[in-house]
């Protein structure tokens, strides 16, 4: 699924470990999020949309 996980964070300035953190998963996860090779369960992706004040569609799309 595509995302805009990546240009997100670094609007933030965060690393890939600061964006972990604040997530509560793994660098190795966010990599591959952003990598577009593993989708987050929706509890995650509604973690996201509420860290980044966005819709999750804003952030993920077919």
């Amino acid at each position: 699924m595509k995302n805009r996980l990546r240009v997100l964070r670094a609007e933030r300035d965060w690393t890939q470990e600061e964006l972990a953190q604040r997530l509560g998963v793994s660098r190795q996860a966010i990599i591959a999020i952003e990598k577009e090779k593993y989708d987050p369960s929706l509890p995650l992706a509604f973690r996201m949309a509420e860290l980044f004040g966005k819709k999750i569609e804003d952030i993920f799309g077919p």
